[in-house]
């Protein structure tokens, strides 16, 4: 089965959240945000973590995590692109996501961590 590597940029509470649920599953999205929305690529991804979730999240911490799906599983979902070529997103709506969840092959892995030092030493 071909399987497809998205990656999530998160806040820490957001990766606690995570990590409380052994790396499986993200948590539910508030009723502010009806879409959940993975990245296609570890380089937007690190992007948001590091310009973004630094600057706007109270810990100013940023993380990248990864994990798969089955390839065709997520076919079902629309491919957004918000701004250049590389910032495409996979836009799963709030009220599908615990199915989605249950289709990530293994555990979310947190690849990446950034700080505020870190954003400002790329001077984002």
């Amino acid at each position: 089965m071909a399987m497809t590597t998205l990656y999530r940029p998160v806040g820490e509470k957001e990766r606690a959240l995570i990590e409380g649920s052994g790396f499986r599953t993200f948590p539910p999205r508030l009723p502010e945000q009806p879409i959940f929305y993975p990245v296609t690529n570890e380089g937007y991804a690190i992007q948001i973590a590091r310009d973004w979730n630094t600057k706007f999240n109270d810990q100013k911490i940023g993380h990248v995590t990864r994990f798969q799906l089955p390839t065709d599983y997520l076919e079902q979902f629309d491919r957004r692109v918000v701004g250049g070529a590389e910032h495409e997103e996979l836009w799963v709506p709030a009220e599908q996501l615990d199915e989605f969840n249950s289709m990530i092959d293994g555990t979310i892995e947190v690849v990446h961590k950034f700080t505020e030092a870190d954003r400002l030493a790329e001077g984002a």
